[in-house]
Formats: C-alpha cells, sequence, structure tokens
C-alpha cells in the first residue's frame, strides 16, 4: 500500500534540497522502510538503517543527492581534521556487497572527497577470516554497508577503510569479522550497525573487547528497549537524533529521536565510568549522532530491485555509528573502550528534549540536562572527547 507525503517534503526530496530543512517541513511525515528485516532468530542481528519512501511507498532514488552532505555533518558536529591514511577505521556487516567499491566511489567524487580505492591502497575488502572468500549478498544488508562506508568517508575523508563481510547474519559470524577487524594493522575504530536480543550474548561479548580500539554500535532502531551489541560494556554504544538547522550559535539543534535504542542492561554490569543512578547494569546508550530519516544523510546505495545503486536518503542509528567511528578516526589517539567521552563532558553538544518510548518518564528513554539514554552524553562538539 501507498504512503503519502506532504507537498513541502516531497519538493525538498525532489530538488535535492539539504535534508535537515526535512526536518522543519514535516516532522515525522517522512515514510521510510527498514533495510533489514525485524524477524530474526535468536543469536542473529539485523542491521538498523530506514530507507526515505517516495509518494508511492517504494525507496525514494533521486538523480541528485538529497540528505546531508558531509559538509553539513561536518558543520554540525564541528569536525575541521580529515585523519590520516595510516589511521583505519573497519566497516563490519554481513553478506557480500560486489559493488561497494564502485558505490563508494561515487559517493566521494560527488562530495569532492578523495578516492579510496584498492588501487590506491585506501580500501580493503575481505570475508571474516581475513580473506576474499566472500559470501552470498542480501540486498538490504547491502544498504545499510553503503550507509557506513559513505559515513565514515564523511567524517574522516583521509582514513583508510577496510570493509569486513560476515559470512551471515549470525551472532557467531558477526563476532568472528570484528576479532578480524581488531587484528588488523593501524585500525582505530570499528563500526558496527546492528543489534539483536541480549539473550545468549554472552558467548560472543569477548569479541567487542578491544582495548585501544573504538568498538562503535548502533544502540537501535525501534525505541526505548536494549540490544546487543550495544549493551557491552566494551562498546561505545550510539544513539540517535533529529538535526536540524538553527539560528543559535551553533547554527543547528538536536533533539532525541524516537527511534534510538536505550534502556538498561539486564546481562551486562555497568561500566566504572558510567555514574548514573537509575540503572544497576549497563545503560545504553553513550553518545549519539543524527539518525532521524526526516532528517536523513545522502547515501549513494543499491536500489531496492535491480542491480544498478542511486542516490537515496538514509537514516536510524546505522548513521549514527558510523559518524561516530569516523570521529574516532579523525582524533587518532588512544582508546579506553567508552570512557573518553565521559572525560571530555565539555566537547560534546548535551541534547536535552525528546524521547523515545514509555519509562515512566525516566532519564532512561527521556533526554533531558546531561545524561540520558536515548542520546547518552550528547553529540560531538570537535573531536576531543573521541
Amino acid at each position: 500500500m501507498g504512503v503519502t507525503l506532504t507537498a513541502a517534503v516531497l519538493q525538498l526530496l525532489s530538488v535535492g534540497a539539504s535534508a535537515q530543512d526535512l526536518g522543519s517541513a514535516a516532522r515525522k511525515l517522512v515514510h521510510t522502510r527498514e533495510a533489514c528485516s525485524r524477524d530474526v532468530a535468536e543469536g542473529h542481528a539485523r542491521c538498523h538503517a530506514h530507507i526515505v519512501l517516495d509518494r508511492n511507498g517504494e525507496d525514494l532514488v533521486t538523480a541528485a543527492p538529497s540528505g546531508l552532505s558531509p559538509a553539513s555533518l561536518r558543520s554540525a558536529y564541528k569536525i575541521t581534521g580529515n585523519g590520516s591514511a595510516a589511521t583505519v577505521i573497519a566497516v563490519v556487516d554481513a553478506y557480500h556487497y560486489a559493488n561497494a567499491e564502485a558505490d563508494l566511489a561515487v559517493y566521494r567524487s560527488q562530495f569532492g572527497l578523495p578516492a579510496c580505492t584498492k588501487a590506491n591502497g585506501c580500501f580493503k575488502q575481505i570475508d571474516q577470516n581475513g580473506g576474499t572468500n566472500y559470501p552470498g549478498t542480501n540486498k538490504g544488508w547491502n544498504q545499510e554497508a553503503a550507509l557506513d562506508l559513505d559515513m565514515v568517508s564523511a567524517m574522516c575523508p583521509s582514513c583508510s577503510i577496510v570493509f569486513v563481510e560476515a559470512t551471515s547474519t549470525s551472532s557467531a559470524n558477526l563476532a568472528k569479522a570484528v576479532n578480524t577487524a581488531a587484528a588488523l594493522p593501524g585500525v582505530r575504530a570499528i563500526s558496527n550497525s546492528y543489534g539483536g536480543s541480549e539473550s545468549g550474548s554472552t558467548s560472543y561479548e569477548s569479541a567487542y573487547d578491544h582495548l585501544n580500539i573504538a568498538v562503535v554500535v548502533s544502540s537501535g532502531d525501534s525505541g526505548y528497549g536494549v540490544q546487543f551489541p550495544a549493551s557491552s560494556p566494551h562498546v561505545i554504544a550510539v544513539g540517535g537524533t533529529s538535526l536540524k538547522t538553527s539560528t543559535n550559535s551553533r547554527g543547528w539543534v538536536e533533539t532525541a529521536w524516537s527511534g534510538a535504542g536505550s534502556g538498561c542492561s539486564t546481562v551486562y554490569a555497568k561500566p566504572s565510568w558510567q555514574l548514573d543512578t537509575g540503572c544497576a547494569k549497563r545503560t545504553v546508550a553513550d553518545v549519539s549522532a543524527v539518525a532521524d530519516p526526516n532528517t536523513g544523510v545522502a547515501v549513494y546505495a543499491p536500489k531496492k530491485f535491480g542491480t544498478k545503486s542511486g542516490w537515496q536518503v538514509y537514516g536510524g542509528t546505522s548513521v549514527a555509528a558510523p559518524v561516530i567511528a569516523g570521529i574516532y578516526g579523525v582524533n587518532g589517539g588512544p582508546v579506553t573502550y567508552g570512557s573518553d567521552p565521559y572525560s571530555h563532558t565539555n566537547s560534546i553538544f548535551d541534547v536535552t528534549s525528546g524521547s523515545n518510548g514509555s519509562c515512566g518518564g525516566s532519564y532512561l528513554c527521556t533526554s533531558g540536562t546531561g545524561y540520558d539514554g536515548p542520546t547518552g552524553l550528547g553529540t560531538p562538539n570537535g573531536t576531543a572527547a573521541f
């Protein structure tokens, strides 16, 4: 069945306007679909990308980019550095994405980012064991991977990228891919935009425990509730916001995105640097970045049908996680699990309004001054906290 958007939203999308204008034109009126099926078995994960739809309920594909550009994202989060080729950011997703290098090249060329290819040594694509015995393909996960690669590029255009493809969506295979990524020379951050049930997850948690590497994980896209691996005490769990332009001194304003995951783990202990008192165990999230599809990002990704790719608009905490991973890449310094932002709260924009569900009005699902579940400590104000 088709969906209807307001004329203002459709006009903005069709002309390729900056997607921050989407939010002011029609808050919560952009219709989306989830790139990955929500129906996954225990011991498996689903990706957290959302794709904006057109008036007919089909994926919106435009001739020119619509949505937030790298320049807009870097402006919003006060990122001025470009990183270094010696710094590697790993992206972990499931299944094989045959056109990953080619699609990434279109995105980077469109926005004036330096080429990142296998030939120049910037881009590497491997299977979960570190070789080239690639798994089968899956369109939804390919769309997720395109988003991840584009967002890492947007935030850290001079960083090198390694794309690690898990054989399937099983927690075991994704964990293997993370361990493979962590063992590669120069890896500073690992971006993971997926999640599943905490039940049974302790068998895989050690794969996300890598001192001196920022293991960044999206918090979810279903609103209030906790997913793994975001609930691991060894990762940086990334919640989501709506990001719009403003006349304030920053030039931008953010509120919590209603779809961002958050809450109190039932499995994992609270890390020593988390000081909130309403949750005795690990609290999700730590930090946040843009995730609302109403203020979504431009992505060059595979179309739903056929073999071609095109310009689309994406949201979800699948946006936020690689944005934060890219910022860790720009910083380039040492990492002590998720503790660094907690020691640099003066380099974070506090997000003080919005909610992602019902939790009796507590901070676990309601944003307010200081730490809260949906947005954590807040969003980047430069790279010092990362």
